[in-house]
């Protein structure tokens, strides 16, 4: 990386028109990429409510040690469907579809995405997709669990299964189509003069996440459609009374279940190293380390799916590659957590809603990655296996991770995609409810896990009813916590202050064009900054003289 141009005043960028859209353009087939991620965003968002009304729910029945709130039957589908709906229409799609389709091309200089209409369809297989999952209820949702173990989702409400299995197909599909047109995108279509290292880290996160789906999903989609012979037709790929085999779908679940963690957090790790340099004023440190680390991070995700399999009769030499490769994946996480910390150190930081969240994101996702680190010893693993530990690892990675940093890019880009500022006011009540709320929630889990509280269970040993109320009051502030959001972001949208161009004075290409964007990204041939991240670096001023952005 080298010296920082002068940056560009926002008067000498050109205003342009927003390209005519209105609301129903949002509900079109439209194949302009930054109306896909909109709808991308506003859909997948959409869910998460569900999802998250879904939890609730189960935090509710789980309030006291009796059934008393649904029944079993009922809390085995709202745990299923919940988790189904958080990971393959929220987080997957929100990360890679909503950001990655709206920001790719701006960030690279392109005009759209390689393949337009290949981009409209896949956003346009979700709603349908996720609409059949919901409907579900109606037949008799699944309640095998979003991992659908044989034989139990053999014999356990089929028509929810196999309903089941059609919406993951649907959305698998969606992702591979998504991932194709990114590779695509970000190798074909940069700018003249971007190499890969003058690439925006967040492309870079992108490229490993896309590799990563291209590679895992179709083993993901094979093991499905076995499955549903087993149920439907009677086959016995995975049936044990037919002489099948249930540990082998375990290995085909899990070869694309655990890479889909890092498909859902690379993009987000990307944000973070979009979002950190900007509030705090500072060159990112180790682009070259965070933008290879993500490669490496891609790579070690296909060799460590078995650590979820320690107790299913794997042979010990196993168990043991998988532990090292699960401990050895930390290193280059760990290499994306120091460079974030070391870039915030000294800076001049704005406590934005944007940075208070990815300042959030850091702190929850050092959480989750500790006690992943612990469930990759083998002895440990064993000891709190199907226990509550294993919840609050989970969602210290994908809520306190993956959620935190979408909450942190929709704060740092709404201005770009509206042309209108967010409330200040509103957005730090969001994250301190958010805060609160998570931590409430998911951090007495550890404990209970730790004493033998196991999960996938409607009533439990009155001994943990106390810790359990916590985590449901600590569900319901979750719940609460959307609620500024929402206001926040129809407010704004609608009536907002106006944002101008560059409100943040960040120096990637998507700052360099109006906000929002016209239909083909730029007027002329947009500028390549020679590093777009040297905040501070400008015409030879030190740190300590470059003002932080201003919050509205």
């Amino acid at each position: 990386m080298t010296t920082q141009a002068p940056i560009q005043e926002t008067s000498a960028v050109p205003q342009h028109p927003p390209g005519g859209n209105n609301w129903r353009t949002y509900f079109s087939f439209s194949t302009d990429h930054k109306v896909i991620g909109i709808q991308y965003l506003v859909t997948t968002f959409i869910f998460y409510l569900i999802g998250g009304a879904l939890a609730t729910a189960v935090r509710t029945e789980l309030a006291t040690p009796e059934v008393d709130f649904v029944s079993r039957e009922v809390y085995n589908s709202l745990f299923t469907v919940h988790a189904t709906v958080m990971i393959f229409l929220w987080i997957v799609p929100a990360g890679t579809g909503a950001f990655g389709n709206y920001l790719i091309p701006l960030m690279i200089g392109a005009r759209d995405m390689a393949f337009p209409k290949l981009n409209a369809i896949a956003f346009w297989m979700i709603p349908p997709a996720g609409v059949l999952l919901l409907l579900s209820f109606i037949w008799g949702a699944p309640a095998a669990g979003w991992t659908s173990y044989p034989p139990l989702s053999i014999v356990t409400n089929r028509i929810g299964e196999v309903i089941w299995i059609l919406s993951v197909l649907i959305l698998g599909t969606s992702s591979i189509l998504g991932a194709v047109n990114f590779l695509t995108t970000l190798i074909k279509m940069r700018m003249p003069g971007m190499g890969f290292n003058q690439m925006p880290l967040f492309c870079w996160a992108m490229l490993a996440a896309s590799a990563l789906i291209l590679l895992s999903t179709p083993v993901l989609a094979g093991a499905l459609i076995l499955l549903s012979f087993d149920i439907l037709a009677g086959t016995a790929f995975f049936n044990p009374t037919g002489g099948g085999d249930p540990v082998v779908y375990q290995h085909m679940f899990w070869f694309y279940s655990h890479p889909a963690v890092y498909i859902m957090i690379l993009p987000v790790f990307g944000m973070i190293s979009e979002i950190l340099p900007v509030h705090a004023r500072k060159p990112i440190f180790g682009y070259k380390a965070i933008a290879y680390s993500s490669l490496a991070i891609s790579f070690l995700g296909l060799i460590v799916w078995a650590h979820h399999m320690f107790t299913s009769g794997t042979p010990a030499w196993l168990r043991m590659f998988f532990m090292i490769a699960t401990m050895v994946i930390a290193v280059p996480t760990g290499i994306k957590v120091f460079s974030w910390l070391a870039t915030i150190w000294g800076g001049k930081i704005s406590l934005n809603s944007a940075m208070l969240f990815a300042m959030g994101f850091v702190s929850m996702f050092v959480i989750g990655g500790i006690s992943g680190v612990m469930v990759a010893a083998v002895p440990f693993d064993i000891h709190v296996h199907d226990t509550y530990f294993i919840v609050a690892h989970l969602h210290y990675v994908l809520f306190g991770g993956s959620v935190f940093g979408l909450y942190a890019g929709i704060y740092h880009w709404f201005p770009k995609m509206t042309g209108r500022m967010m409330n200040e006011t509103l957005g730090r009540a969001h994250f301190i409810l958010t805060l609160v709320g998570f931590n409430l929630a998911f951090m007495p889990m550890h404990k209970l896990g730790l004493e033998g509280m196991n999960r996938r269970i409607a009533e439990y040993d009155p001994k943990f009813a106390a810790l359990n109320l916590v985590c449901t009051i600590g569900s319901y502030i979750l719940a609460v916590s959307t609620l500024p959001f929402i206001v926040n972001a129809a407010w704004s949208w609608m009536s907002g202050p106006k944002a101008g161009d560059n409100p943040w004075r960040a120096l990637t290409l998507e700052w360099q064009t109006s906000s929002p964007p016209p239909v083909e990204n730029f007027e002329g041939e947009p500028v390549l900054i020679t590093d777009p991240y040297g905040y501070g670096m400008n015409n030879g001023q030190t740190l300590t003289e470059v003002e932080p952005a201003p919050v509205s």
